[in-house]
């Protein structure tokens, strides 16, 4: 029925049956139908995740919707018949000359395994590598076939691949008894140098499957599926904003605008759409400022609400948020008037996390709100998005 890993097994199930938690429809169905637990204990996190994945994948448990929902999510596909096999990510299965593994809940967490297993086992990431020698190379991450172009290498580099797999399939004992048979070999034949290089990846790998515990503990974690916790979030803000006059029917999606400039240069506007809570990066929008370059949030933000509200074959949203205070709110208000187009506005204030609607009444939540911290979730998601393309742009002014 379902697949999930905990660091304490214990306060994890127990917290599907504590008094204090209101649990959600879906988690209370899971928890109603629910007639046996199964636990496998493993040694470190990285192994859960791993673990979680396979059974996941073997079983396609009803409750795991996130991963029979039709989505498609991250694979690692190892391009086993290539001369040179690359380690890659993908989406679909659609080579069947190579091996995928996953799907992963998330993209981070692909990517996780993917740097923990490339400081151990260098491979090639890219589909063609070109002829010339990458910056991987000299970071120790990548075997560019200009330096190793022999037979030797080639034959040293499938057992990396191999040792690659075996470890993505969860078989970390295997890699060590074999990297032990080889570490012995070097050794008896004095290539002591080699023998070190073996134990070294020995001792990492031991390290990184070894356990690992982060500050905060399972008393923290509630139990609720994430789909339970986002209805949740999306209804207490629905309320609150109805209360405070912004009138809404449904939250089914909300895009939030964010500017991110230095002294008005290379400025840049982000959307990003959040689609029942959970964000849809295929949806995301990114803008280059065109109409001016000196230091003025609120025209840039008029700007990019203007250039979005044209694209009349984007959904509209149910919510608008903006990245800001009574400023920007009322330049987002402005472009909506002139285009008599009625869609809800609000804006959020770093300074106190202060929401503020489109006639400027200011609404201060508690911390803990599940309305505040969907709002938070959704601005710092565009924040990043906003920064990381103006970033870029500054990159390309430089290197030109």
């Amino acid at each position: 029925m379902y697949v999930g890993k905990a660091k304490n097994l214990k306060k994890r199930v127990s917290s599907y049956f504590a008094k204090y938690i209101e649990l959600g429809p879906k988690t209370q169905a899971l928890v109603s139908q629910t007639k046996q637990i199964k636990s496998i204990i493993v040694p470190s996190e990285i192994e859960a995740l791993l673990l979680e994945i396979k059974y996941i994948k073997k079983y396609k448990p009803k409750y795991n919707i996130r991963f029979i929902d039709g989505k498609n999510y991250p694979l690692i596909r190892i391009a086993v018949k290539d001369n040179y096999p690359k380690v890659l990510i993908a989406r679909r299965p659609e080579d069947e000359r190579s091996k995928y593994f996953g799907p992963f809940p998330n993209a981070n967490a692909m990517r996780l395994v993917l740097r923990t297993i490339r400081k151990i086992f260098p491979f090639q990431s890219v589909p063609n590598h070109t002829k010339k020698i990458c910056l991987y190379y000299h970071l120790h991450l990548c075997p560019c076939p200009p330096v190793f172009d022999s037979s030797e290498f080639k034959k040293e580099y499938r057992k990396t691949i191999k040792h690659i797999t075996d470890f993505l399939n969860g078989n970390t004992k295997k890699i060590i008894r074999d990297l032990t048979k080889e570490r012995i070999i070097f050794s008896k034949n004095e290539n002591f140098e080699k023998a070190n290089e073996i134990q070294n990846k020995i001792i990492a790998i031991e390290l990184i499957t070894g356990p690992f515990y982060r500050k905060e503990t399972d008393f923290d974690i509630d139990p609720n599926f994430e789909e339970d916790l986002r209805e949740k979030e999306i209804s207490d803000l629905k309320e609150i904003l109805n209360k405070n006059n912004v009138k809404v029917q449904t939250l089914e999606r909300i895009e939030c605008f964010d500017i991110s400039n230095i002294s008005g240069t290379n400025a840049t506007g982000s959307m990003v759409v959040f689609i029942n809570g959970q964000k849809d990066g295929a949806e995301y929008r990114k803008f280059r400022i065109r109409s001016i370059n000196t230091p003025n949030d609120f025209a840039m933000m008029k700007e990019v609400l203007s250039r979005r509200m044209k694209h009349e074959e984007w959904l509209y949203p149910d919510l608008i948020i903006v990245d800001g205070g009574k400023g920007q709110v009322s330049s987002a208000v402005s472009v909506l008037k002139e285009r008599n187009t009625m869609i809800r506005i609000i804006g959020i204030a770093k300074k106190e996390e202060t929401i503020i609607t489109s006639d400027f009444r200011e609404i201060i939540l508690p911390k803990d709100s599940n309305a505040l911290k969907l709002i938070m979730r959704i601005r710092d998601e565009t924040h990043r998005f906003a920064i990381t393309y103006h970033r870029k742009l500054r990159s390309k002014k430089f290197l030109h």
